[in-house]
Formats: structure tokens, C-alpha cells, sequence
């Protein structure tokens, strides 16, 4: 029922509108609050308690869901004119590491480093970028091309986690 209301924060929100407010903290990923407000008896009261909810279900859902999430991700550098085709969310995010305002030189790298990662993991690069420049993100391509399967799945998961984090901590509500 739509119209049902969740109390949270002491603050009453209708059930659509508290999915809209959360479903974009794991990329185009709304199961995850999704599956929060499945167990009404288990509703998390507080940011802390629901950023920490939404982190064991992502953790304890399959590894073909984990790899759905991870694919959700964009891929990093995306040329200035087509930016507008991330969410918001990822469009800040990577202006934020000036990833908006590559060289050419630069945004051939990453569009280089993007294929060989995607060809040999699977899912795009993700790394949570807030603190970075366009440096540190290159390099931390250049090293994480060279972990097996397993490193690198689990590293993405937790960068989405870190991206989760920073995305949650920037809304208001």
C-alpha cells in the first residue's frame, strides 16, 4: 500500500515517498530500501540504523545481485558533453574529482583503462571518488586492473558501500 506510513527520524513519511528519498543511495539499485521496508517489525528508527540495514542486505544478497548492483555503476570519465546521462548523484561525484575536466590524454587513458577492467571483471571500475583527483584515480585504476576476481569484487562492493555512505550523509530530509 502506497499510501502507508513510515514514522522515521520522528518524522512520518509515506512509504513512496521514503523509497523515492533512499532508492538512489545504491545506484539504480531500489531493492535494496526496497527490502528494508519488507519486515515493517524490523524498521530501522534512525540514519544510523537504516544506513547500517541497507548495508547487510547489499552484503548478504547473492553474489548475481551484487553483480547487478556493481553493473549499475557508470563508468568513471565521461566526456564533459555527455555527463548528463549519469544520475545526479554520479554526475557530482565525478565533477567532484574533476573527472568532468579531463585532458584528452586523460580521458583516453581512462576510456583505455575502462575496457581492459570491464573485460577482465566484468562490471565498471567504481571507486568512491570524493577526496580524489583525476591522479589518484588513474593510479588506483592502474593497480586494482592487477587483482584477481575476488580482491576486485569485494573492493567494488566496498567502494559502493563508501559511495552509499557519502550519498546518505549528503541528504536531507
Amino acid at each position: 500500500m502506497e499510501n502507508e506510513i513510515i514514522n522515521f527520524e520522528n518524522k512520518n513519511f509515506k512509504k513512496s515517498k521514503f523509497v523515492s528519498l533512499f532508492e538512489s543511495i545504491y545506484e539504480h539499485s531500489d531493492w535494496v530500501i526496497k527490502s528494508v521496508i519488507e519486515d515493517k517489525s524490523k524498521l530501522p528508527n534512525t540514519s544510523n540504523e537504516l544506513r547500517s540495514v541497507m548495508k547487510k542486505i547489499v552484503n548478504k544478497s547473492s553474489d548475481n545481485l551484487k553483480l547487478k548492483l556493481l553493473r549499475s555503476h557508470p563508468e568513471l570519465g565521461i566526456k564533459k558533453n555527455e555527463i548528463s546521462s549519469l544520475t545526479e548523484s554520479s554526475q557530482e561525484e565525478q565533477k567532484s574529482a574533476g573527472l568532468d575536466q579531463c585532458s584528452q590524454e586523460e580521458y583516453e587513458e581512462i576510456k583505455s583503462l575502462n575496457k581492459l577492467y570491464k573485460e577482465k571483471f566484468d562490471f565498471p571500475f567504481i571507486i568512491a571518488v570524493k577526496g580524489l583527483n583525476r591522479s589518484d584515480v588513474i593510479n588506483s585504476m592502474k593497480n586494482r586492473i592487477n587483482n584477481n576476481y575476488e580482491e576486485e569484487f569485494s573492493t567494488a562492493i566496498n567502494e559502493v558501500h563508501k559511495i552509499a555512505k557519502i550519498r546518505f550523509d549528503a541528504l536531507e530530509f
